[in-house]
């Protein structure tokens, strides 16, 4: 199955699911708002499957995505409610305080500058000591998790101001669907135009393949990790806008739906296969089926097999289709 064939598989998968909610659920399904309100909340899970992809190209994998995007959240709010003028007591009691442009905006840049340090530290661990990102991003999984619960006992950080990311609009797009296309665009390019995305492809393939033919291994992998972590700290910022405030447990088990839609969309588990346009596919078809689940009134348990066993569907394929061609 090459990469033409696994995204047009894709493609028809998210036809067919658009198809059978528009049968099943016509008048609630087949509205603007609808549809506006699916590429919003695609918005922060594409953001972070666009870093999931250039880790599992890598044969690399990110389980502590959902955990960091609280951590972000948490540390972004903080830091504009601080410069903001609210005192310690203040902000961890939930009393209102009024925000301004630019400690929202330092904010903003507070949670993803938390992101990229987050993955920083991933991806440092992962090559400093030879462990595999498997074990390393479980164990920050928990590290980032309790970090945000200690934070403010469990309780969420009030940014009531802070909703731009959500529900502003530029030129009529919604911002967060509008931030989505610039980090696909952008991560796209880096993928495909630069030496940068031939070395990600060419550690996947192989990596002492790669060593060898003078890539610096260690060095693009921290840089994954990296900006994967910077991806995930914007998904935050607009996960925190959306509730108006920071929760210390947002992202519980975002990291299956994130996954699933960088498999679904071409990439290969194993490394050295992938595309952005196969991870939007991919998210899109994630967001439609959970979208359509929810309006016929299909608990979120259900949900989680439905996605889980998606995922397994398309490891299976993906690794007959290996099979296959060897």
């Amino acid at each position: 199955m090459n990469k033409f064939t696994k995204q047009l598989f894709s493609f028809s998968s998210l036809i067919f699911i658009i198809s059978l909610w528009a049968f099943l659920e016509p008048d609630n399904f087949l509205s603007v708002q609808n549809f506006m309100n699916v590429l919003r909340r695609s918005s922060a899970n594409g953001i972070m499957a666009a870093g999931m992809t250039f880790i599992i190209i890598t044969a690399g994998i990110d389980l502590s995505v959902g955990a960091m995007l609280a951590l972000c959240g948490m540390a972004g709010s903080i830091v504009m409610l601080a410069l903001s003028g609210g005192g310690w007591a203040d902000i961890t009691g939930g009393i209102f305080i009024p925000m301004g442009f630019w400690s929202m905006f330092t904010g903003t840049l507070a949670g993803i500058a938390a992101g990229a340090i987050c993955g920083l530290a991933n991806g440092v661990l992962i090559t400093r000591l030879k462990l595999a990102p498997f074990i390393v991003t479980l164990g920050s999984m928990s590290v980032f998790r309790g970090i945000s619960y200690l934070l403010n006992d469990g309780k969420p950080f009030a940014v009531s101001s802070y909703s731009f990311l959500d529900t502003g609009s530029i030129l009529g797009i919604p911002s967060s669907v509008l931030l989505f296309a610039i980090v696909i665009l952008a991560a796209g390019f880096l993928l495909k135009y630069t030496p940068f995305g031939r070395y990600v492809y060419a550690i996947g393939s192989n990596r002492e393949t790669a060593f060898h033919a003078g890539v610096n291994v260690n060095k693009v992998l921290v840089w994954v990790y990296a900006i994967t972590g910077a991806f995930v700290g914007l998904a935050a910022m607009i996960t925190t806008a959306r509730a108006s405030s920071a929760q210390p447990s947002a992202g519980l088990s975002l990291e299956l739906d994130v996954i699933a839609a960088v498999i679904i969309g071409g990439c290969s588990p194993n490394g050295g296969r992938g595309t952005m346009t196969g991870t939007v596919i991919g998210t899109l078809l994630i967001s439609f089926l959970r979208n359509g689940l929810t309006l016929l009134n299909i608990s979120t348990n259900v949900q989680l097999v439905v996605i889980g066993l998606i995922i397994i569907f398309a490891v299976t394929a993906d690794q007959l289709a290996t099979r296959r061609e060897a």
